[in-house]
């Protein structure tokens, strides 16, 4: 098993698959290194040898990925949620932010339904 940027990526699958298993790399990206490090995106990474692990490394390490991007991430949020935006707003109050409906959907923001109870009407 190949360790890059400290992500075991899996040896059974392609080479530009295998890549998209690190935060930050998707299947463009992953195709840009291969190309960089000169190894080919159909060769499974068990195929790899030392040297093209080596090339791929340094190919890597030319991008924002894993825990920097996600705390860059974090911190672009926190930005938008101190200056108090609409999308700060939006992500304080834990609602989508894209201007999607939320009358029926959005489940996934808004999280499970809190059901509120009807108040009983006072009898005369």
């Amino acid at each position: 098993m190949a360790r890059i940027a400290g992500i075991d990526i899996p040896k059974q699958k392609r080479g530009v698959i295998a890549l998209t298993y690190i935060f930050g790399i998707g299947n463009s990206r992953a195709k840009e290194i291969l190309t960089k490090a000169k190894v080919s995106e159909d060769t499974k990474v068990s195929d790899w040898n030392d040297d093209e692990i080596g090339r791929i490394r340094e190919a890597v390490a030319s991008y924002t990925i894993e825990g920097e991007l996600r705390t860059e991430t974090q911190l672009n949020i926190k930005r938008l949620m101190d200056i108090g935006c609409y999308r700060g707003i939006r992500h304080r109050a834990g609602l989508p932010l894209r201007g999607q409906r939320t009358k029926n959907n959005s489940r996934t923001r808004k999280g499970k339904r809190k059901t509120v109870a009807n108040k009983k009407m006072a009898t005369k």
